[in-house]
């Protein structure tokens, strides 16, 4: 297949807006963080497009939020028939959007779930209420993340994050989060072969339990495949021990989906791969479709119950975003539709593994579905965060937005395009980053 050039002109459909002169001129500066000098102005599909005409692959999809890509129609046609008629309401009352998709994710689920909580709006706010609740039903306090785990940016979720960097601006942590090793076997922390190991990675947080940790741990909050610390997928078995490890401590198993929940993986939600039922499970990102901003936390009865002042928050539970999520779900659970991320997945990740034997900067290729990585090294075979932000750097310089992991702390390239993807757009991604490497002598 020949590249297709990343330039190419906005297409007729898609207008860009013109901007008055007084507001192109110093556009960003009342913006707080830092931004690039590229304005983008339009989307659709798996593409986007700046204000220079040039076009790009997202295989970020957005922040991993945008699983149906920019401007699906059923997303956006869904949004605008709910504003015709209510576009918020508080959430004491029962609205059908709500009814409606509280029942539906229910529906879609593992067994153990029976509950949505919908007055969330993010995924932080998600992962914390399910900690509330597993607190609360337990009556104990800590918390077990993993090494490399980033589970929110509130106070809580940083303190419970598995890197250091994230905790050190805070001036104050929560202190009831333990973190153990993560189930990284071509990293790992114990020197163990995974064929024999014996899966200490869960048997050793036993130990953590009585040594290190207060006496009173309430869940385990784990990621099924990590999404910002590398996209490690654990080995087979690794969430059966954890699940049989929770039930032996009366601790709660809760999977943050966040990433890897709405079809990411080629199911609805990741569990359905591991064969394990969670007692929770927090969903954001992805079930917005095309960027509402929509989330929950979904439990079992046990779960049930926590009082709602204690998780609440006034843009949780809003019409226009669930509207846009049955929208997402509509389309998503669809037999053909997730049989394709996966042959997408599964195309991406054959053509990316054959570059290994060629390019030794290239450690590991891994994922499931339309969740990928793809691990950099240096000459030493050293992780190269280093290597690994140039590269995603001049990705854009050959038409792919690409993130890496950990916050540019990290060593993974993260290829997870919206689930639309086609093979022939998989192809195109993957030649794309062939000539990436290429260009950069690595």
């Amino acid at each position: 297949m020949s590249l297709e050039s990343p330039r190419m002109p906005l297409p007729p459909h898609l207008v860009a807006p013109d901007l008055v002169p007084e507001q192109q001129a110093d556009n960003a500066s009342a913006v707080y963080y830092p931004v690039s000098d590229t304005r983008m102005v339009a989307g659709e599909g798996i593409h986007l497009y700046d204000s220079d005409g040039r076009g790009y692959i997202d295989c970020a999809s957005a922040t991993f939020n945008l699983s149906l890509g920019y401007r699906h129609p059923a997303v956006i046609q869904a949004i605008k028939d709910q504003a015709d008629q209510l576009i918020h309401v508080t959430s004491g009352f029962q609205t059908a959007p709500i009814n409606a998709l509280a029942h539906r994710l229910v529906q879609l689920a593992p067994k153990t779930i029976s509950k949505a909580h919908l007055k969330v709006d993010g995924g932080s706010a998600a992962n914390e209420g399910a900690v509330k609740m597993a607190q609360r039903i337990t009556g104990r306090r800590d918390v077990i993340t993993l090494f490399r785990s980033h589970v929110g940016q509130t106070v809580m979720m940083a303190s419970l994050s598995g890197n250091a960097f994230r905790k050190q601006p805070l001036a104050q942590l929560y202190h009831g989060g333990l973190q153990v090793p993560d189930p990284y076997c071509m990293r790992c922390f114990y020197g163990q072969d995974p064929r024999s190991c014996g899966l200490m990675c869960v048997d050793r947080i036993n130990d953590f339990l009585e040594f290190a940790s207060s006496g009173s741990v309430a869940a385990v909050l784990v990621e099924p495949i990590s999404g910002n610390g590398g996209n490690i997928v654990p080995p087979d078995g690794y969430f059966a021990a954890l699940r049989e490890l929770c039930d032996t401590h009366g601790m709660k198993l809760i999977f943050d989906e966040v990433q890897t929940g709405i079809g990411r993986t080629g199911r609805m939600f990741a569990a359905e791969h591991f064969s394990v039922d969670p007692d929770a499970i927090t969903v954001a990102k992805g079930l917005g479709g095309s960027g509402a901003q929509v989330a929950a936390i979904l439990t079992s009865d046990e779960l049930a119950g926590l009082p709602t002042n204690d998780h609440s928050f006034t843009y949780g539970a809003n019409l226009l975003a669930a509207a846009a999520a049955l929208a997402t779900l509509d389309v998503i659970d669809d037999p053909d539709f997730l049989a394709n991320v996966r042959a997408t997945g599964a195309h991406i990740l054959g053509r990316l593994e054959a570059l290994r034997s060629t390019h030794p900067h290239i450690a590991d290729v891994r994922g499931v579905g339309l969740m990928i990585g793809v691990e950099i090294v240096d000459e030493a075979r050293r992780p190269s965060a280093a290597l690994t932000n140039r590269l995603a750097e001049r990705a854009l310089d050959h038409g792919l937005v690409i993130r890496t992991s950990r916050y540019g702390h990290g060593n993974v390239l993260k290829i997870r395009p919206p689930l639309v993807l086609t093979l022939e757009e998989a192809d195109v991604i993957c030649d794309r980053f062939t000539e990436l490497l290429l260009a950069e002598g690595i």
